[in-house]
């Protein structure tokens, strides 16, 4: 790559050649498009018709490579699922890097290769950005933040309160992944046939309204996992939610490393997962149409909404017994994203 330094400077950060070394050599080199390439204090945008959907994110992993993704790839496809899920079309991306001097320019490199991977497959440009420089002790690499723009769907879910009795719960896959690999990397075991999920789930969502679902509730399990996402759909919904421990979807390889590490897999986070609540009679129709896309092969019904009851989520457990889950004080495992 060719570049002054092999590695992150304060001069980087100074807006001057360095700075311009760094966006010609770096950013541009993996994200050029038009939008980007005018290098504006804003990008100029098409009009979207009809309403739009806007979020932002910080991504502050550690390691910021595992199997699976990075922390580049992780601030795309973060900023995306949440686009996706509120039922919007994702169109467009901002990312901002905090660098800590020192930081490997190869390393930073591969995190923006690995952030046009993520946007070509998932049909999004990175139209603007910002980077400043820490001194050497005062960040951990590079910190990332993304802001996106979808366009929202017209039957875009209706959110907590839409939620119906009876109506159907289901993911799009095996839960947990991410955070198994996170947890299990810095507690120095070796990964065999484990991964993070980081991926994009526009195209489970774009896949369900094809198919004629119509989601009432979606969500992307992150932060607090599973579990979490359910106990707050409940709180907020006024209902209860009863789901199977034998439909869960979960690597043995996932348990494997909460059993070792006394963490639950239900509570680990997911980074290219779907959580949708549909009505019942399109339960089938939504496992059908997730399952025809890679991503979605593990896609189940894992429960049903119910009235307020006993508690937020009640769990049938393997052995005919019931578990309550309800939201944790704090993450399991902080930084995972």
């Amino acid at each position: 790559m060719d570049a002054p330094f092999p590695v992150v400077t304060l001069g980087h950060g100074s807006g001057g050649r360095l700075t311009q070394a760094l966006v010609r050599d770096v950013f541009f080199k993996h994200l050029a498009n038009p939008a980007l390439e005018a290098l504006g204090d804003a990008a100029a945008l098409e009009v979207v018709p009809g309403r739009v959907a806007m979020t932002t994110d910080v991504f502050v992993v550690k390691p910021l490579f595992f199997p699976g993704g990075d922390i580049g790839g992780l601030g795309v496809n973060g900023t995306v699922n949440d686009l996706a899920v509120s039922g919007a079309v994702p169109l467009w991306l901002s990312a901002a890097f905090v660098l800590e001097e020192g930081f490997p320019l190869a390393d930073l490199d591969r995190v923006a290769a690995s952030m046009a991977r993520a946007a070509k497959l998932a049909g999004v440009k990175i139209v603007t950005g910002d980077t400043k420089v820490v001194e050497r002790g005062h960040g951990d690499g590079v910190f990332v933040a993304t802001s996106g723009v979808g366009s929202l769907r017209e039957d875009a879910p209706g959110g907590p309160r839409a939620v119906r009795p009876g109506d159907a719960v289901v993911v799009s896959g095996p839960v947990g992944d991410h955070g198994a690999v996170i947890a299990a990397l810095r507690s120095g075991m070796e990964l065999e046939g484990l991964a993070s999920d980081c991926g994009s789930v526009a195209g489970l969502v774009e896949a369900l309204y094809l198919a004629g679902v119509r989601p009432r509730f979606m969500r992307d399990p992150t932060r607090g996992g599973l579990a979490t996402v359910l106990a707050e759909l409940a709180g907020e919904g006024g209902v209860t939610l009863r789901i199977r421990e034998t439909d869960v979807p979960i690597r043995p390889a996932v348990r494997s490393v909460c059993d070792i590490l006394g963490l639950d897999p239900l509570y680990l986070a997911c980074e290219g997962r779907l959580v949708a609540v549909v009505p019942a009679e399109q339960a089938q129709m939504a496992v059908t149409a997730l399952r025809r896309l890679p991503e979605g092969q593990g896609a189940t019904a894992i429960g049903e909404i119910a009235p307020a009851g006993p508690g937020p989520v009640v769990l049938q457990t393997l052995y005919g017994g019931t578990r309550v889950y309800d939201i944790l004080a704090s993450e399991q495992l902080p930084r995972i994203c």
